[in-house]
C-alpha cells in the first residue's frame, strides 16, 4: 500500500505531467503510468512514485513492463 509520502508524490506527477494518467496498483504492488510519445502511449510501470517520475521523463527507454506495446 501507498504512504502518505507516496499519495502527495503521486499528486505532484499528477500535477507536473496533466497529460499522464498515473496510479498505484493495488494487484502488483508497482506504480504505473501511461505516457504520451508523439501521437501514441507508452505504459510504464516502476517500483515507487520516484522511479515512476523517471519513467515518465524518460518512457521511450524505460525497461518495464518488459514486452510493452505502444496503443494507436
Amino acid at each position: 500500500m501507498p504512504s502518505e509520502v507516496d499519495g502527495r508524490l503521486l499528486a505532484r506527477i499528477k500535477q507536473d505531467f496533466p497529460d499522464v494518467q498515473a496510479w498505484y496498483g493495488k494487484a502488483t504492488g508497482t506504480w504505473w503510468a501511461m505516457v504520451p510519445i508523439g501521437p501514441r502511449w507508452r505504459l510504464v510501470e516502476a517500483v515507487d512514485p520516484m522511479e515512476l517520475q523517471g519513467a515518465i521523463l524518460n518512457p521511450a527507454g524505460w525497461p518495464w513492463p518488459r514486452n510493452w506495446v505502444t496503443l494507436p
